[in-house]
């Protein structure tokens, strides 16, 4: 018995492809929307990607970029010969690691807390008092900071009361990387559980009523259902975040770095500018830089492979 070859589909029947003048005249209201963004993006994310042929010269302001010397790879021989650059570099890897396993968890965790509240008058309560620290400025949540743990503080006003001692967070090298998890914590951790909520908003209830009724109990419907929901957005944060693992916060550093001392707080935003753009040497800051640049673009790279591996679409699909 033979079977008949699949046929292809009619031209006749295949939806005819607009013309894009069709479809630019169809679309641009949303085009001239987008289009100041657009002008955004390109002028201050590309744009200055030209500068970066900086790093690979002697850089004089006066003489420009098309009359400055070229010094070919010798900004990078001089910055990988450099130890106060692999000490930038190792406190960046330490730094964002800490607030990696510190800081990652605590969004996921609030909005699953917020999630089983069932007031929504409460829960919309919390979530305003969660995201405003967000939109304090690093002055102003190292102040409050310094108000609560510095030396002249609460906690030590309350412990030389009590005859234990003082105990100065603010200015202690040990305990940096947990006083700046600490205050991303505090800061940012309200305003990076809206992600996670609305993918929680996106999980089918049927599937909690459900397993109500198959006498699945809380923390079952949490593992079974909640977790694995949330676990493409989850996957998607975690390559975004390792991607910007070499950013761990330039303004947050620059306050706190003379309290603690350079061995402790610089990192590679720090260094491109005390030794690159503070003492006018800019073809070094722009090497410092670049080499920034392109680790992180192959850290999101491999993030994102990992994440294939794992059966997740990460930033893009395969």
């Amino acid at each position: 018995m033979t079977t008949a070859a699949p046929t292809r589909p009619d031209r006749a029947t295949r939806p005819a492809r607009q013309n894009w003048r069709v479809r630019l005249r169809r679309d641009r209201s949303l085009i001239l929307m987008t289009l100041p963004a657009v002008v955004l993006l390109l002028v201050f994310n590309y744009v200055p990607l030209f500068g970066l042929v900086t790093a690979f010269q002697e850089y004089d302001p006066l003489a420009g970029i098309w009359y400055s010397t070229w010094a070919g790879l010798d900004q990078f021989q001089r910055l990988f010969g450099d130890a106060l650059f692999w000490n930038a570099v190792q406190n960046t890897l330490y730094l964002s690691f800490v607030q990696l396993i510190l800081f990652f968890p605590v969004p996921i965790a609030l909005a699953l807390l917020l999630n089983s509240v069932l007031s929504l008058r409460i829960r919309n309560f919390i979530q305003s008092v969660v995201y405003l620290p967000h939109f304090f400025s690093w002055v102003l949540a190292i102040t409050i900071f310094q108000q609560m743990l510095g030396g002249a503080g609460a906690l030590n006003h309350f412990l030389r009361n009590n005859d234990i001692g003082t105990w100065d967070v603010m200015t202690n090298p040990d305990t940096f990387a947990l006083l700046i998890s600490a205050q991303v914590i505090w800061k940012e951790a309200g305003w990076g559980i809206i992600v996670f909520l609305a993918a929680l908003a996106a999980v089918n209830t049927d599937l909690y009523e459900a397993a109500a009724a198959d006498g699945a109990g809380r923390w079952r419907r949490l593992w079974h259902i909640t977790l694995p929901g949330l676990r493409g957005v989850i996957v998607l944060m975690l390559v975004l975040r390792l991607g910007n693992a070499l950013t761990v916060g330039f303004e947050q550093f620059l306050i706190q770095r003379n309290a603690v001392g350079y061995d402790t707080a610089d990192v590679l935003d720090t260094f491109s500018f005390y030794y690159g753009i503070a003492t006018g040497d800019y073809s070094y800051g722009a090497a410092a830089g670049l080499f920034k640049s392109v680790i992180s673009l192959l850290l999101i790279w491999g993030a994102n492979k990992l994440a294939h591996t794992f059966g997740e679409d990460g930033l893009y699909r395969r």
